[in-house]
């Protein structure tokens, strides 16, 4: 199990049945980012990853 695992099963677990936008997912994203500028570059390679989910390789 990977340390990140911990924190996605918390996610499931607290907030698993709500249902968001992909704008307040975007919001938290740059919330998360201006209070933690070192995590920058892996939230952008998720949100990248996340943008081009449905692209093909």
């Amino acid at each position: 199990m990977y340390f990140t695992d911990r924190g996605i099963e918390e996610l499931e677990r607290r907030r698993g049945e709500e249902q968001v936008s992909l704008a307040w997912l975007a919001v938290k994203l740059r919330e998360f980012v201006d209070t933690n500028p070192d995590y920058e570059d892996a939230v952008e390679r998720l949100a990248t990853y996340l943008a081009r989910d449905d692209e093909e390789d």
